[in-house]
């Protein structure tokens, strides 16, 4: 394994999550953290352009503290009249293949709060794409209150039965502290791998 020099510039942090609150007041409280400090950082917020769930809070959150907020969401939901309607741009893209490219291109980093099963479609299309090079951007998984353990659990099975590399889950940074995972995403070396495992790797006889 080779790494990438630590200290990424971040100018943006792409952040997904629910578009419903949840039944966790914890969830909300991390999601109006998040937007705070992000701000308070100078950090952008991009993210999936809608104004309800916790997708609304960060955004909210973000804006209220004075920082710059963009969202990119497709024609289909547009039309469902769920878009925010104050943010500091809004990109209309025409399906969700092209929302999730741009919100990656404006970004240097993501970070999944909770969410459901477009968060993960999200996040895990992003770990994907660090790990076969289509770019250099670490992940985030932001573990609120436990809503990831079982997540976190699976990923390390993944490494222990052989499907995932070690190397590759460490594109992946998770924990519960907001200002600790930011300075993770900013200064951890990107590591570099060979994606596909060799039958010899594996002792295997093809």
């Amino acid at each position: 394994m080779t790494t990438e020099s630590a200290s990424h510039s971040i100018r943006r942090i792409v952040v997904y999550c629910g578009a419903n609150l949840g039944n966790d007041p914890a969830f909300k409280a991390a999601a109006v953290e998040l937007g705070t400090v992000l701000a308070q950082q100078g950090i952008g917020v991009v993210y999936g352009g809608g104004g309800v769930g916790l997708m609304g809070v960060v955004a909210n959150a973000a804006l209220d503290a004075g920082g710059e907020v963009i969202g990119v969401i497709p024609e289909a939901l547009k039309a469902l009249e769920v878009e925010h309607r104050h943010l500091t741009d809004l990109h209309v893209v025409p399906d969700m293949h092209s929302r999730k490219a741009m919100m990656l291109g404006l970004a240097d980093a993501v970070i999944a709060l909770p969410g459901g099963f477009g968060t993960m479609d999200e996040l895990f299309e992003a770990l994907t794409w660090s790990q076969i090079g289509y770019h250099r951007k670490l992940c985030g998984l932001l573990n609120v209150n436990g809503y990831y353990d079982h997540l976190i659990r699976w990923l390390e099975h993944s490494v222990r039965t052989g499907l995932v590399r070690d190397v590759n889950l460490e594109l992946l940074v998770h924990g519960s502290d907001i200002s600790a995972m930011i300075e993770a995403l900013r200064t951890k070396p990107f590591p570099f791998a060979r994606k596909w495992i060799s039958p010899t790797e594996l002792d295997l006889k093809v």
